[in-house]
């Protein structure tokens, strides 16, 4: 493996955390309708979501950026509908600048959404946002080596690098409690004005798996 004979191999492993502010936010909008028949309900959907569509073009959202997630209709069969339609469409929409989410969110519910999901703020490079983190994970990795060879050994030289990929994503608060970053639930809204949207920052681990020669001092 490329040692001498008076040395030996210690494989460590280090780990870096990179930060970075979300530059982009990704939410759902949609519609349900009950009517008395299938045709009505989806007739219904399809004049409110083409309104839908029309507020996210008139905010520059480009087509590229929405996507229909969900279409069906159903029979209901049960309580007070029961015989009736229910019609459902949504779309994924995404903003790539988080300053306008709330904007975005109050544009699709003047228009007639009722079922918004969301937002889930992202990094749009993460890879580029990590490469920081890597630099901070082999500084780790070296520092485990010289720990352990500081009893009567030392480090001579880097055999090998291995990238061991991303470790794990962390919320921005450690701290928050388990019910405060699941994903959220679906909700009605009925609002003219978008909720605030704080974009704080995301963290992802990345970890490094280094080979070092160690020699006696």
């Amino acid at each position: 493996r490329g040692v001498d004979r008076d040395e030996t191999v210690l494989t460590v492993t280090g780990t870096g955390r990179a930060e970075a502010t979300p530059d982009q936010a990704l939410f759902t909008a949609g519609l349900s309708s009950i009517a008395g028949d299938a045709q009505a309900a989806s007739a219904r959907n399809a004049e409110t979501m083409n309104k839908i569509t029309a507020a996210l073009g008139r905010l520059n959202i480009p087509e590229r950026d929405i996507q229909t997630r969900n279409l069906s209709v159903n029979r209901i069969d049960y309580g007070a509908n029961k015989g009736r339609y229910e019609a459902s469409n949504s779309v994924a929409v995404r903003v790539r600048d988080t300053r306008r989410v709330s904007e975005a969110i109050a544009a699709v519910t003047a228009a007639g959404a009722n079922i918004v999901s969301g937002p889930n703020l992202s990094v749009a490079d993460p890879e580029k946002a990590n490469l920081g983190a890597y630099g901070l994970a082999f500084k780790a990795a070296r520092a485990k080596a010289d720990a352990y060879a500081a009893a009567n050994l030392r480090v001579t030289r880097v055999l090998s690098i291995r990238d061991g990929g991303q470790g794990g994503y962390m919320p921005q608060m450690a701290e928050m409690d388990a019910r405060m970053v699941a994903p959220p639930p679906v909700v009605a809204v009925q609002a003219e004005q978008g909720p605030p949207m704080m974009a704080g920052t995301n963290a992802n681990i990345v970890t490094v798996r280094v080979d070092f020669a160690l020699a006696a001092k």
